[in-house]
């Protein structure tokens, strides 16, 4: 008893110490200020951005960022069809899971772009690692989109205009880089140094304590879950989600999940 109380209270204390810090430096990534991050993540939002052909510095009014958000969104949507439909064949399936069907693969795909997450599957016996990777893109985008959006809204708030709002995709991307990445890597880590899957190799094979042999479903664990509690989403890796064993093997992962 004694542990368990020990544990709620250490989670508020914790997260009431992580707010102020985390706050304050996510106002900085929206406010444009420098970082402790921008040596690691300014060549890379570069490169993405001179790849894409986007001026990240041009500024946009609601119209356009509602227009930027909702077409980037369609790509996301049709490409996650793609994929679901055709994991069968594509690569990163050892354990030959089918594709999924039109319809399920719409529900899914949709769910996931906008951050319901949905699940009509199990994930262990229903997706490849290439489609549990593709749904893990969609927990930061997703996520970032929202956050953007976020941002646009207080900009517009704050400044009493529906112009010159900033850019839709540089706030999304540092969204994505700035906070949701680094943060993810910490609790992945944490994870995965407590049991929590991190492998592309196929389902293992154990006897378990009734003598029977049976087949574990493992994968990117690990890295998936830290994103699904940072971008708030639904959707886990496994069908029982932080109610699996390997999601959420003791009481520390159980900690840094809620």
């Amino acid at each position: 008893m004694n542990t368990e109380l020990f544990g709620i209270i250490a989670m508020f204390v914790l997260t009431i110490a992580f707010a102020i810090p985390l706050g304050r430096y996510i106002a900085k990534v929206y406010a444009g200020e420098k970082t402790s991050f921008d040596p690691v993540f300014n060549p890379i939002e570069k490169l993405f951005f001179k790849i894409s052909g986007i001026d990240p510095k041009a500024e946009m009014n609601w119209k356009q960022h509602m227009f930027s958000l909702i077409t980037i969104n369609m790509v996301w949507f049709v490409l996650g069809m793609f994929v679901l439909m055709n994991q069968g064949w594509l690569p990163l399936n050892p354990d030959g899971n089918p594709g999924q069907t039109a319809d399920l693969a719409f529900n899914t795909s949709i769910s996931f772009v906008v951050n319901c997450n949905l699940q009509h599957y199990s994930g262990e016996s229903g997706l490849s690692y290439l489609s549990q990777l593709f749904l893990m893109f969609l927990h930061f985008v997703t996520a970032g989109t929202g956050m953007a959006a976020a941002a646009v809204l207080f900009m517009a708030l704050r400044e009493r205009t529906t112009d010159k709002l900033g850019n839709f995709y540089n706030l999304m991307v540092k969204s994505c880089t700035r906070i949701l990445l680094p943060l993810s890597i910490l609790v992945a880590a944490i994870l995965a140094f407590n049991g929590t899957p991190m492998t592309f190799e196929g389902k293992d094979t154990i006897v378990n304590m009734q003598g029977d042999t049976v087949q574990v479903s493992t994968g990117p664990v690990a890295a998936f879950v830290a994103i699904k509690h940072l971008g708030t989403n639904g959707g886990g890796y496994y069908g029982a989600n932080s109610a699996h064993p390997l999601e959420n093997p003791n009481y520390l992962t159980n900690i840094v999940e809620m």
